[in-house]
């Protein structure tokens, strides 16, 4: 299922706060599939409002994604769901030596198509909505970190949580494990795993992740995800 209202935590790539660097505009792409069904893909952008984004200070985001995942009807017929959603967030960021710590609030639009209809999912049609997130880095030495993220939206009551720990093995590449929860008024699905992160090609920085999940209507399964970041 896509994450909605969420999908930040899926972004990042592990990349710790550099000194020195003044971007001023952050790019974010991502995409995951999983074995019971779903897809989805993300793009977004996060800026600073004045000064750069190694300062603190104001930020802004818009989001765009959309995606799809199959579940079974109460009458076994399965149906396939797909989602759209794009937000406008606005926040403030508090950036450290060794950690950076974020929140916003904005609106969100999202539109939910069944396949079939089915009248015990009541998630569908066109929804607006308000959203909050906070998203965490910590480099809680030399050679770790920790990341952390949640998001919660009122539409749907969608929300999103990932945390993420980290051992350094090269560089800014860091290797360990990951969990994350996410769901709505109508599904859930829980994920552990293992991820790869801050792999750096030429300007843009790779993460990739992988693992177990367990889908409230299709069970147990496998996910994998690739997200890729873009700084200037």
């Amino acid at each position: 299922m896509l994450p909605t209202g969420a999908l930040a935590s899926d972004w990042y790539t592990g990349a710790s706060p550099q000194a020195g660097q003044d971007w001023v505009v952050t790019l974010d792409a991502s995409t995951t599939v999983t074995s019971t069904g779903s897809a989805f893909a993300h793009a977004g952008a996060t800026t600073a409002l004045g000064g750069t984004l190694a300062e603190t200070g104001a930020r802004a985001r818009v989001e765009a994604l959309i995606g799809t995942y199959e579940y079974r009807a109460t009458t076994g017929r399965k149906i396939t769901a797909d989602q759209a959603e794009g937000a406008v967030l606005v926040g403030y960021e508090w950036v450290w030596r060794n950690a950076k710590l974020a929140g916003f609030v904005g609106l969100s639009v999202r539109n939910n198509t069944l396949s079939f209809p089915d009248p015990s999912n009541q998630v569908v049609g066109t929804s607006y909505g308000v959203k909050g997130a906070l998203d965490l880095f910590v480099r809680p030495s030399d050679r770790t970190m920790l990341q952390a993220y949640g998001s919660f939206s009122t539409n749907d009551k969608a929300y999103f949580a990932r945390l993420k720990g980290g051992y350094r093995i090269d560089h800014q590449l860091y290797v360990g494990p990951e969990i994350a929860f996410l769901g709505n008024a109508f599904y859930s699905q829980f994920r552990i795993g293992a991820h790869l992160s801050g792999l750096e090609l030429g300007p843009v920085q790779v993460s990739v992740s992988a693992g177990y999940l367990n889908d409230r209507d299709q069970g147990h399964g496998a996910y994998g995800s690739f997200d890729l970041r873009a700084q200037f």
